[in-house]
């Protein structure tokens, strides 16, 4: 870090985290927003005749989607472009990374990301453009994404113990986006039309990317663009370990498959089942989903205490246990929503307390999980390549989201209970296969020397790893 960005603190950190840290805030109010969104849009517009045939190139690609799939139904296919949407929103930031390494720049890289982002917005408000609006978005995810993060570290010293910290300022706009977007899109989408809730997200993406911009003195320098040395070859231990991690991925995808039907299929659920009317006001529907963004918050410290309890005794469970026991709280919160649509009755509505305890309790499910797998994978995977299979792992977050979009179309068909129940299995069945694969990696990890993290850690892992 320079002398320069050394004098400019604020607060005891460099003023430019407070620009990556606001820029991040527009970009997870745009995400969420389109999470919130999205499939109710498809469903009550989009997709309905006097919308969908003026979609440019709609045909070839529902034709193309089919051809996978066979034939869908407006609500299945609705339900399989959001997986496809959500997956490749995770996947693209690999290679906006490299684009910002090797070609742009970060700082021009970050700039075309928001600006593509921001398009995207915009271009939904044409049926016309819905198609390329996916694409500009899910390449300014990429982008932006791929390059925002690493500059929070390049702002600290490899020894500077404020970098944890920094990253948990970094992560607590990540869930404030997450709490904050579905409240704004679903009332202005209520209020007003679905193209007012996504022309806020534009709106704000070039809001983040003026804040980011007026921010460029206190920024990092992107790092010169020197040729790669190359790595040494991996030891049989090391490619031993690549190839459990790598065997680790479809296991993980099962989590995935679960927590991406949150944020797909469940908010027809709720649209469908949950009695969202409180005397003459209705709630909309995607409120509930800013409770994935609240929830971490309210549930972490307890958890980091149960933590520290069970250290201190020598009784904390290890990675693999802690993964499994995310994967069967998360099933059996899941089984809330069975029991919800059974309580709700074939033209009924259930209370909305129902909801509101499976998110809490899934969130919980998912700080056990998530976090873990994340640092497990950090831990394990040789030095070399160690930043490239961390990378590697949003692959089980692509995979999940795809076929959850995939197991959509069965929720017009079969029982909401059934569905759901369909859901718990698949991830308690995960859960099941994480602990039996510890027990064969196990040997392997012994000879791995365990990673010194700092104090807080944990914390960071858990609010940068997406959910």
């Amino acid at each position: 870090m320079s002398q320069s960005l050394r004098a400019s603190e604020i607060f005891g950190h460099p003023r430019g985290l407070l620009y990556i840290a606001g820029t991040e805030l527009w970009d997870r109010i745009s995400f969420h927003g389109m999470q919130a969104l999205l499939v109710l849009y498809m469903v009550e517009q989009l997709l309905l005749p006097g919308h969908v045939e003026h979609v440019v190139g709609f045909a070839a690609f529902r034709a193309a989607i089919q051809s996978v799939t066979g034939p869908l139904s407006t609500q299945a296919l609705a339900f399989q472009i959001f997986g496809l949407y959500i997956g490749l929103v995770y996947f693209t930031p690999v290679f906006g990374g490299a684009l910002g390494d090797r070609v742009l720049g970060r700082v021009r890289t970050i700039a075309l990301g928001a600006l593509l982002m921001t398009a995207g917005h915009f271009c939904l408000a044409f049926d016309q453009s819905f198609l390329l609006a996916l694409l500009f978005l899910i390449t300014g995810a990429g982008c932006l994404r791929g390059n925002l993060q690493p500059q929070v570290g390049e702002l600290y010293a490899k020894d500077d113990r404020r970098r944890t910290t920094a990253f948990q300022i970094y992560g607590a706009m990540i869930n404030l986006g997450a709490f904050i977007a579905p409240i704004v899109t679903g009332q202005l989408a209520k209020s007003y039309s679905w193209h007012f809730g996504f022309a806020f997200a534009g709106f704000g993406m070039l809001v983040g990317l003026a804040i980011y911009l007026s921010g460029r003195p206190y920024l990092p320098p992107d790092p010169p663009r020197t040729a790669r040395l190359a790595a040494p070859p991996l030891t049989r231990e090391e490619r031993r370990i690549v190839g459990y991690l790598i065997a680790l991925l479809p296991i993980a995808a099962l989590f995935w498959i679960a927590q991406s039907q949150v944020w797909n299929t469940y908010n027809i659920w709720v649209r469908d089942h949950l009695n969202l009317t409180f005397g003459t006001w209705t709630m909309p529907v995607p409120w509930l989903q800013s409770l994935d963004g609240l929830a971490p918050f309210i549930c972490l410290p307890p958890m980091l205490m149960l933590w520290r309890w069970q250290a201190s005794r020598d009784r904390e469970p290890n990675e693999f246990t802690k993964m499994a026991i995310g994967c069967w709280i998360f099933g059996a919160s899941t089984l809330l929503l069975a029991a919800a649509s059974l309580a709700a009755g074939a033209h009924g509505r259930a209370s909305l307390l129902w909801a509101i305890a499976f998110h809490f309790a899934s969130n919980i499910g998912w700080l056990f999980f998530a976090p873990t797998t994340t640092a497990l994978v950090s831990r394990a995977a040789p030095h070399s390549i160690n930043a490239t299979m961390i990378g590697g792992y949003s692959l089980a977050v692509f995979a999940g989201s795809v076929i959850s979009g995939r197991l959509g179309s069965l929720y017009e068909r079969w029982p909401a209970s059934e569905f759901w129940l369909l859901h718990a299995a698949l991830v308690s069945i995960g859960g099941v296969l994480v602990l039996a694969f510890g027990t064969l990696m196990k040997p392997a990890l012994r000879q791995v020397e365990p990673l010194a993290l700092p104090a807080g850690a944990p914390l960071t892992q858990m609010l940068l790893e997406e959910g």
